[in-house]
């Protein structure tokens, strides 16, 4: 189960809402009745609304790390995170961007990566986003 689908069901019922209100926000939100039926970024659009209607996720799942004093490298994380949530990683963001950077550079961690490393990277992870955003 996708983590968005989760989320919706776990909104749903701390929201209590009835079966007919839950699917006229679906409707309203995506177009479509059925959670099952969205693609991972409608999910993501459905999870906002929920939140914005005053839904909070108690659990906000991962292991917490410190911001990097890099800021080109806090440029990576913020689009690996994007990407996630347009649905890109099969993966959690964290875990899918040191590979995508091991794959890339042959280092290990994004901390370690110099800008002139980073900088393409930057770019190309731009330009997917561009790609499922548009």
């Amino acid at each position: 189960m996708s983590r968005y689908l989760a989320q919706i069901h776990i909104a749903k019922k701390e929201l209590a809402l009835d079966e007919d209100s839950y699917r006229a926000i679906l409707f309203r939100v995506t177009g479509k009745c059925s959670a099952k039926d969205l693609t991972e970024a409608q999910r993501l659009r459905v999870v906002t609304e929920f939140k914005r209607v005053g839904w909070t996720n108690k659990k906000q799942g991962g292991s917490f790390r410190p911001a990097s004093n890099k800021a080109y490298v806090r440029k990576l994380y913020a689009l690996a995170k994007r990407l996630d949530e347009l649905g890109y990683w099969n993966a959690p963001y964290k875990d899918a961007l040191r590979v995508f950077v091991r794959a890339r550079c042959g280092v290990d961690n994004p901390e370690w990566l110099t800008y002139a490393q980073a900088n393409p990277l930057i770019e190309a992870l731009k330009e997917i986003e561009g790609r499922l955003s548009g």
